[in-house]
């Protein structure tokens, strides 16, 4: 096809489950629901491992950085995606879709990195026990830390802008709930080949690594928790890691099965309650299972609650 023929696109029109209005307004209200669970939860995560000072460690700054980046991801898309189910379709921008595709995949590819950078921590700490202050020195962590946003955000913007410069053709219906780049790439008229190699070695780097890093991290982890004696021993160990092993699960399991699965037009509607599962629920069970799992978290917000309801009386 010639370049005259193409259309220039301006906007896009997100159509989500517009065909199911029934099952839109039972989501709307378990999304808003959700959200403001994600919102207080992550919030309240944060502000705990700010205040209390036994929680200014290498674990609980990752915690923050995790809850600062669900706060983040699910409102790039939530309360758009919370406009749409109120309607039929809902348009967004061209710089847009962009930004909200840079925000996203960018939001997301970091955690999978982040994630690595835990388990790390996890295996320093329990296999390494007297080295740990030396090793995960606050240089390093906050390093570590700094590493994994800009990895994810330059995977981000490499496929963003890589997707964003290819001809549309004037198709602008994005049959998804957001601005997701593989449902993008199907209103292109040009070769992706590029674009889908680039995402195919961006996955394995972004998600294969960090998981296979992670795997290995819990073996050892799990073989030195295996030599401790006392079962007391052995409890607390496990218990240290045990919230960040069900958060993983719960992110690669979604994301694994989301980009992994055989694609049809029949699974429409089981892909974006994926989709809602992979960015919705796990950011709304991370600070929960974090605080039910974790002693240190626990006392420090009793200590919270009780300051506050001691202000209250005075």
């Amino acid at each position: 096809m010639k370049m005259e023929n193409y259309t220039a696109v301006t906007e896009f029109l997100l159509v989500g489950l517009s065909q199911y209005p029934e099952l839109q307004h039972f989501l709307f209200v378990l999304c808003l629901i959700m959200y403001k669970i994600i919102l207080l939860g992550n919030s309240l995560l944060i502000i705990i491992t700010i205040l209390d000072p036994r929680l200014h460690t290498p674990m609980y700054f990752f915690l923050g950085n995790l809850s600062f980046l669900d706060i983040c991801y699910t409102s790039s898309f939530i309360p758009p995606m919370l406009v749409m189910f109120m309607s039929e379709r809902i348009s967004i921008s061209f710089l847009g879709c962009a930004l909200q595709m840079v925000i996203s995949l960018g939001l997301g590819s970091t955690e999978c990195v982040l994630l690595a950078v835990m388990a790390y921590d996890r295996y320093v700490a329990i296999c390494n026990p007297l080295r740990y202050p030396i090793i995960m020195n606050k240089v390093l962590y906050v390093h570590l830390a700094a590493w994994s946003w800009a990895i994810g955000y330059m995977n981000s913007l490499v496929q963003t802008v890589m997707a964003m410069v290819l001809p549309f053709c004037g198709n602008n219906v994005i049959d998804h709930l957001t601005c997701e780049i593989l449902a993008l790439l199907k209103l292109v008229c040009s070769d992706i080949s590029m674009n889908v190699l680039i995402m195919t070695v961006a996955s394995i780097i972004i998600l294969v690594v960090p998981l296979l890093l992670i795997f290995v991290s819990y073996i050892f982890i799990l073989s030195s928790i295996l030599r401790i004696d006392s079962a007391e021993g052995r409890k607390k160990a496990f218990s240290t890691c045990s919230a960040h092993l069900t958060v993983v699960i719960l992110f690669y399991g979604s994301a694994l099965f989301m980009y992994t699965k055989p694609k049809s037009n029949n699974t429409k509607v089981s892909d974006e309650i994926i989709v809602l599962s992979y960015g919705v629920i796990t950011p709304m069970l991370n600070p929960i299972i974090y605080s039910l799992r974790n002693k240190e978290v626990k006392e420090a917000l009793k200590k919270i609650l009780k300051r506050h309801l001691h202000l209250t009386k005075v």
